[in-house]
């Protein structure tokens, strides 16, 4: 009796175990994928109507799309977006996030698809002084709450001030409350600089090199199928097309 049950026990454990509902069963299910972003051009930002458009939030249309349920945009404080992910708050992560060792380590990541770096941006006047890390060590920074900027000005021991967002950071840049601000590369093109609301903010040092990924709840299948989603969008051309649109071309990552 004691050797049936325990083969009954096994059994179901295996039926339980092959009918387990993954990933895309819960966002097929609930017909809706939650994307975690903040507000960050040229990769999620709002147009004039108030809707979420950019890089990253076209490619998150088109994922959900391909999955066959609709997508939610939920802006988050970044530095909570692995409680958000692990909490369902959010389904992914997809707001150019920089593939760190924390983040690969807590999500489930796609293939990398973009280059960025994070560099230092300054009023455009005082540009000419601060042309060098060392020139930056009396400056005082505004950066992003848990952000690869933070970690690139604790890693320089350099001076930080935290802010909710990258946005929030040049604001704070322009306003004269911080020196300068350490932000991603492709926001800083698309931000700052002639013909931006930043005309004058200008970047100056790269700190770094560092590749953005996508970033789903450890051992989802949804990285898989986005990995397939990237292959075939590069294939088609459709991606290096979207990338044409928001002027970042020439940083996205072959797949």
């Amino acid at each position: 009796m004691k050797k049936l049950l325990l083969v009954l026990a096994i059994l179901s454990a295996l039926c339980s175990f092959a009918y387990a509902e993954t990933d895309s069963d819960y966002v097929k299910a609930k017909g809706v994928l939650v994307v975690g972003i903040t507000d960050f051009k040229p990769m999620d930002y709002k147009n004039e109507k108030g809707e979420w458009i950019g890089f990253d939030a076209d490619l998150a249309k088109a994922f959900a799309q391909s999955l066959g349920v609709k997508v939610e945009f939920q802006e988050i404080e970044w530095n909570n977006k692995i409680l958000e992910l692990d909490g369902k708050n959010i389904d992914c992560v997809w707001n150019g996030m920089t593939l760190t060792p924390e983040v690969k380590s807590s999500m489930s990541t796609s293939n990398p698809y973009c280059n960025n770096a994070q560099i230092v941006v300054v009023p455009a006047d005082k540009a000419a002084q601060y042309d060098n890390l060392e020139a930056l060590k009396n400056l005082s920074f505004a950066v992003e709450h848990g952000s690869a900027g933070n970690e690139q000005a604790k890693a320089n021991n350099l001076k930080c001030v935290e802010v909710q967002d990258q946005a929030s950071a040049l604001m704070e840049v322009a306003s004269g409350t911080a020196d300068g601000a350490i932000i991603d590369s492709l926001m800083a093109a698309a931000m700052v600089g002639k013909g931006t609301g930043y005309e004058n903010l200008t970047y100056t040092v790269a700190l770094n090199s560092e590749e953005y990924g996508v970033g789903f709840r450890k051992g989802s299948d949804l990285t898989f199928l986005l990995n397939a989603f990237f292959e075939a969008g590069y294939a088609d051309g459709s991606i290096a097309k979207l990338a044409e649109t928001y002027g970042i071309q020439a940083a996205l990552i072959k797949q």
